[in-house]
């Protein structure tokens, strides 16, 4: 895998791994939502005025257009396992930020995800 082709990963990575923490900051005040008839407006109501949401889709957005980009260079066989990436960003910035536990067993789980796409990316 190229330079090229590896940035375009990472970066279709690290734009998902922010979207999905831009999303949790958006609801993270919000506790544990629930979707009924009768309080579908008022929560669609309260989510859009939640600038992290937006921050979140349009991360999103951008993500799909570098990861086709991406896939038009490297085989998906390849660059789909590289999302593993996220997780430990996810993990990192989840403790860093948000205050999420990060104990010896999700440590022990980034270590071997760190050794699974080291090994991929040099095959």
């Amino acid at each position: 895998m190229n330079a090229v082709s590896f940035s375009l990963i990472l970066s279709g990575v690290l734009l998902n791994a922010v979207a999905q923490l831009a999303l949790k900051a958006s609801v993270k005040d919000m506790g544990a939502l629930s979707l009924t008839l009768n309080g579908a407006v008022p929560l669609a109501v309260r989510l859009m005025s939640e600038p992290w949401l937006w921050v979140g889709l349009i991360c999103y957005a951008v993500s799909v257009v570098i990861w086709i980009l991406a896939l038009s260079r490297v085989d998906v066989s390849i660059a789909y396992p590289m999302l593993s990436i996220g997780y430990i960003v996810n993990a990192i910035a989840a403790w860093l930020w948000l205050g999420e536990s990060l104990g010896a067993g999700r440590l022990l789980g980034i270590g071997i995800i760190v050794i699974g796409v080291f090994v991929l990316a040099r095959s």
